[in-house]
């Protein structure tokens, strides 16, 4: 690893930290270097709040030294007024002679103006160092700027046997039929911490009654987002209970209650393309859909995911409701405690067909 890797390496490490918190905005870390050494260093914490290179660059106190330092960030510097002034004019007017970017900002409000005016200034501006490693770790971001929709996650578990759930009829009550161990359990809450939505499908809602919430891990709760074309689910459901946001997409008209916005769309119509658009419009960067098979075949059939969670529970149901198909293979396969946890990623939305296991 060269010099300038392994300080974008830590960049990369300080960003992940934002996941979760900044949303809409990127992962963003900075370093600075003075003599081969780490004089100062922050990351983006929270939507609103300053941007990582204004906290890198205030946890130094001498100013003066910025003028013969590095500064690093995986991201190109902000060149517009957001909610916050532009990093880019920071860092010129503290004189800082060189910048090292991981990656391009994709926003068309940044792309390449940054780093365009870095250059205009005088700065020495070197750009793509642990590029690839910078875009995977901000997908969500790239996506959501790229293709104009939310970054879409597929997660579901399964037995040995390949069932979803067990058979169900008139006399099984509605509850969630656990397939893996708690420590998986802890994992999906937290992975709910980390995106904007989570979206189930009527009949999910309607089996499971779950939450969908992160009870099991700190955080926050993600945008609750439930299907249901004829407004069938009763009041008395737990995504119906107002304590979370939550979105009902719909063909009916009815008004919004004290957390619970029901939107109307043409169910004839091609509904994704309509509900992509509208989250994208609300600034939703992520979704993670637990289900039901319906919903994830629909998506799967119209290439309309990024990545894929499957856990593989250590039971066997004999019979019930199969899960869906995936195409590839697992980029990651991995044993918590007696249960499986498969990763996919969806490499033909992807620009490198050939993206490695980061």
């Amino acid at each position: 690893m060269s010099t300038h890797e392994k300080y974008m390496q830590r960049c990369l490490e300080l960003a992940s930290h934002g996941l979760g918190n900044v949303s809409p905005n990127p992962l963003v870390g900075c370093v600075i270097v003075k003599d081969d050494k780490i004089i100062g260093e922050g990351y983006h914490r929270i939507y609103g709040e300053a941007h990582a290179e204004v906290n890198a660059i205030n946890s130094i106190k001498n100013k003066e030294i910025l003028k013969e330092s590095t500064l690093y960030v995986n991201l190109e510097p902000c060149s517009h007024h957001g909610k916050t002034p532009p990093c880019t004019d920071l860092i010129i007017s503290m004189s800082i002679p060189e910048v090292i970017i991981g990656q391009q900002d994709p926003n068309p409000l940044v792309s390449g103006n940054g780093i365009e005016k870095l250059n205009s200034s005088g700065c020495k501006v070197i750009t793509g160092v642990l590029e690839k490693e910078s875009n995977y770790l901000n997908r969500r971001f790239n996506i959501f700027h790229e293709r104009k929709r939310p970054f879409i996650i597929l997660k579901w578990a399964q037995t040995l046997d390949g069932f979803m759930d067990i058979d169900r009829n008139a006399d099984i009550k509605p509850g969630n039929n656990w397939i893996s161990n708690y420590q998986l359990k802890r994992l999906v809450h937290k992975w709910r911490t980390e995106e904007d939505a989570i979206m189930i499908g009527t009949t999910t809602a309607l089996n499971d009654n779950a939450k969908l919430t992160a009870r099991e891990w700190p955080g926050k709760d993600p945008l609750r987002i439930v299907l249901d074309e004829n407004l069938i689910l009763p009041d008395d459901l737990n995504v119906l209970d107002d304590t979370t946001p939550t979105i009902i997409f719909t063909t009916k008209q009815k008004r919004a209650r004290q957390n619970t916005e029901f939107i109307a769309i043409d169910f004839q119509k091609d509904i994704f393309s309509q509900m992509m658009d509208i989250l994208y419009k609300n600034d939703v960067q992520s979704i993670i859909v637990e289900g039901g098979k319906i919903l994830f075949e629909s998506l799967l059939k119209i290439n309309l995911w990024d990545e894929a969670r499957v856990i593989i529970g250590n039971k066997i149901f004999h019979k019930g409701l199969k899960g869906p198909d995936l195409p590839g293979r697992p980029y990651v396969s991995e044993l918590i405690d007696k249960d499986q946890l498969l990763l996919f990623n969806n490499l033909q939305n992807s620009d490198d067909k050939k993206k490695e296991t980061l």
